[in-house]
């Protein structure tokens, strides 16, 4: 399910090294190119509220094997249209597929991993880093040849992760079927309603920089008199997509550990929304946005990981509830920022959809910290596990002293005193 997740996650970072030549050779302006976001997140967002109900009923087995099937048809077809407006109708039948597939996987790992929910999720986010980094590599090298290449070559490696899937991974029941409304009735969950709003902002400010940030990066280059074609746009992102996949799994549980979850995120949000506010006020100038596109990849991989374990075990709620419920809200909030930063960029000027990014980035910081007591229960869980972590310990140093010391008076002694400590 991981190497699926791999593929899966590389179709969004797929098109953003063709955004531009998609642009150019189709005829299409940069805000229509964008639309290739637009319409598969939209789609993906909205599908994700009911992906909880299929999958319970259907298991998760054969959601993830259809949403693959649906995914290489979709992206094939894309791959083989005329026009701009074809490739965006397409990528809206993609999403559908990714989202049958995004949300159930992210339950199946973490009710099929065997090192616990933190290690799950983390394998989760480290995946789909390394999908958003090769995404663009590949969709650069590809790109280089031809526009179509991005779109065929992702129909290949899905149809790659439908055969392994279907190959290994095995059958298991069916969960107890869930009720269409659930993700609805979910939202109702106040820790699950701020994390999930506040993962609206975030993933504006997420999106504003992986799907608009080729535009102002290719001018600025070309402003120095650098070429700035599909594959240093896909070297870039690769940089991006691969520090954010370092972080997700190295920096995350340390800082969690360090200062807990509420505060990591909080921070990280707010260093984020100075990262877009540099990059808006030096918008014309390309190693300033590059340092600041490879350093928001080292932040978002930290805010994605402890925002998904937040939410993933926070609640009491079925674990494929609360992934798809999560999971639609933050890609309906990616699909807002696809849709309008290239009107306001061409309204306001390129440094504005940085602006509305990191304002966005702000206001979700904001909400958590107003709605901070609704949300104790994001580290009781890392409280509970360190306690138990250091009761197992003591009881091990019990265990040891009353076999070492033959003595049962001074066995009982030892024992005392190291349970006084």
């Amino acid at each position: 399910m991981a190497f699926a997740c791999v593929v899966a996650f590389m179709g969004i970072g797929l098109v953003d090294p063709i955004l531009p030549a998609i642009s150019s050779q189709l005829q299409a302006s940069p805000s229509q190119a964008m639309w290739l976001f637009t319409s598969y997140l939209v789609i993906t967002g909205f599908a994700m509220f009911f992906t909880s109900a299929v999958s319970s009923r259907l298991g998760t087995r054969t959601t993830l094997l259809i949403g693959l099937v649906v995914i290489v048809a979709f992206a094939a077809a894309a791959g083989a249209s005329g026009n701009v407006w074809q490739i965006i109708g397409f990528r809206a039948g993609w999403g559908l597929g990714n989202a049958l597939f995004i949300s159930t996987a992210l339950a199946g790992i973490v009710g099929a991993a065997s090192g616990g929910v933190d290690s799950a999720i983390i394998l989760y986010e480290a995946a789909m880093g390394l999908g958003l980094a090769t995404g663009p590599l590949v969709g650069g090298a590809l790109g280089s040849i031809s526009w179509r290449g991005p779109f065929f070559g992702t129909a290949a490696l899905m149809a790659v992760g439908l055969i392994a899937i279907a190959a290994l991974l095995p059958r298991a029941p069916k969960p107890a079927p869930v009720p269409l409304s659930a993700t609805l009735t979910a939202l109702r969950h106040p820790v699950l309603m701020t994390l999930a709003v506040a993962a609206v902002f975030y993933n504006y400010g997420f999106f504003a920089l992986l799907a608009y940030s080729p535009f102002p990066l290719e001018t600025a280059g070309r402003a120095i008199g650098l070429t700035i074609g599909a594959q240093q746009l896909g070297l870039v992102f690769f940089g991006w997509g691969l520090c954010l996949a370092l972080t997700s799994v190295f920096a995350a549980e340390p800082l969690v550990t360090w200062l807990g979850r509420g505060p990591v995120l909080t921070a990280t949000l707010l260093l984020l929304a100075v990262d877009l506010g540099v990059m808006a006020l030096l918008e014309a100038r390309f190693w300033v946005l590059v340092a600041g596109i490879v350093i928001g990849g080292l932040l978002l991989g930290v805010m994605n990981t402890v925002l998904t374990q937040s939410v993933m075990e926070s609640t009491d709620l079925p674990r494929s509830v609360a992934s798809s419920t999560y999971s639609g809200v933050r890609f309906l909030g990616g699909a807002l920022s696809a849709a309008v930063a290239g009107p306001i960029a061409v309204a306001f000027g390129p440094a504005v959809p940085y602006v509305v990014a990191a304002v966005a980035f702000v206001l979700s910081a904001l909400l958590l910290v107003v709605r901070r007591h609704h949300l104790a229960a994001i580290d009781r869980h890392v409280t509970a596990q360190d306690v138990a972590e250091e009761t197992a310990d003591e009881r091990a140093v019990v265990t040891q002293a009353e076999h070492l010391v033959e003595d049962s008076d001074t066995a009982a002694a030892v024992t005392s005193t190291v349970r006084v400590r």
